[in-house]
């Protein structure tokens, strides 16, 4: 399994050099630079002021001798400074990801109690009233955006019930309270999402697994039904299930910008979003190769868990 891991980390190394080279370089190819943003509020500056401040911030190079000089930086564990706010880069990513990996858990946990058992539910009584309850759950929750859940959610709460959570981010170990009124509702939101797709994926899976031989070998057998569920049926249909929730997790972490901006919420999002209105090309360059790395990561995860699900899956 060590060889399949170094093979696997070996392949990705070029996509991920793909990755960085193309958000890089579609970043440089709009108007304007972080220069110019700072011009905006500056004021009135000569164009010598603005080629001094270019070559101090490094962008009077090429896009090559940019970008070699970041992936030598990246080697080093050096990941840049912001061009906007003068902070490490590598520290800002570790304060934001704490944020963004809190609301990625908690709504993994609202996506699988709930998705899994209305899954199973839902094939079991294939076409009765709880299948058809669990599918409209399912569709509605694909079908509906996030941003218009959490719009509503916060018409509701203000108008209806005349009260609003504490917005912003407070660490757990500070206030414990006020961090749970802050993440729980669009915990709630993004975990409905998740559990949407799960749970027809699950269902899916569930009711390709109870037509097997050996499904039916088991309740000749005289097993009880709950045994066949979950020991037989269950434990083969969770494979694609994973697959989905390994995939779902990276978006989790870099991918949920308008839920972290409507409930303040400063996470990786909100720092990529407003790295690209800036023009902070080591911020952006960052957030990407975080959000790469993750993928990467959770993906070999879901392999490798594939094995512990089905002992008949092998790696070499």
């Amino acid at each position: 399994m060590g060889r399949y891991i170094i093979r696997r980390i070996v392949v990705a190394m070029p996509s991920l050099a793909i990755v960085t080279v193309l958000i890089a370089g579609l970043l440089r190819l709009q108007p304007g630079d972080v220069v110019m943003a700072r011009l905006s509020e500056s004021g009135y500056l000569t164009q010598e002021d603005v080629d001094e401040m270019r070559r101090e911030l490094g962008l009077d190079k090429s896009f090559p001798e940019q970008y070699v000089d970041w992936v030598t930086g990246v080697f080093q564990g050096d990941l840049g400074v912001s061009l906007w706010t003068g902070r490490d880069v590598l520290e800002t990513l570790a304060t934001r990801s704490r944020v963004s990996i809190q609301l990625a858990i908690m709504s993994m946990v609202v996506a699988i109690c709930t998705a899994i058992p209305l899954g199973i539910i839902s094939a079991v009584k294939q076409d009765s009233w709880m299948d058809y309850i669990a599918r409209l759950f399912s569709i509605t929750g694909l079908s509906v955006p996030d941003f218009f859940l959490a719009t509503m959610l916060l018409y509701v709460l203000s108008v209806w019930v005349g009260w609003l959570p504490d917005f912003g981010y407070t660490p757990p170990w500070e206030d414990p309270w006020a961090n749970m009124q802050a993440f729980v509702f669009p915990a709630l939101i993004v975990g409905y999402r998740l559990s949407a797709i799960t749970a027809r994926m699950t269902r899916s899976a569930m009711l390709e697994v109870l037509r097997q031989d050996y499904v039916r070998t088991a309740r000749a057998k005289g097993l009880v039904e709950r045994i066949v569920i979950f020991k037989h049926a269950l434990r083969n249909a969770l494979i694609p299930v994973i697959t989905i929730i390994g995939s779902q997790l990276t978006f989790l972490l870099g991918g949920l910008v308008i839920i972290e901006v409507v409930f303040s919420l400063p996470g990786v999002g909100t720092l990529g979003f407003e790295a690209i209105q800036v023009r902070d090309y080591p911020v952006v360059q960052g957030v990407v190769f975080f959000t790469a790395i993750l993928f990467i990561t959770s993906n070999l995860l879901v392999d490798l868990s594939y094995a512990i699900i089905d002992p008949r899956i092998r790696y070499s």
